[in-house]
């Protein structure tokens, strides 16, 4: 886990690979911790592939602190 707050858009959309690179963690890592409900998650209808929000990425790194 980074110790820096990630520098995001609270409205922009984000990857689970670019999720995984701002929070600093593996990306199983980062599927258990949706799994649990520790971060949520969307999913595009277009693709069916997950994103994070930015200010999502945001609220679970300061309740990591």
């Amino acid at each position: 886990m980074v110790t820096n707050e990630p520098n995001v858009s609270m409205a922009g959309r984000y990857s689970i690979e670019e999720t995984c690179a701002l929070l600093g963690m593996h990306r199983h890592t980062l599927a258990r911790y949706t799994a649990k409900g520790r971060i949520k998650c969307g999913v595009r209808r277009s693709t069916t592939r997950k994103f994070y929000l930015g200010s999502e990425i945001l609220r679970f790194w300061k309740a990591q602190l």
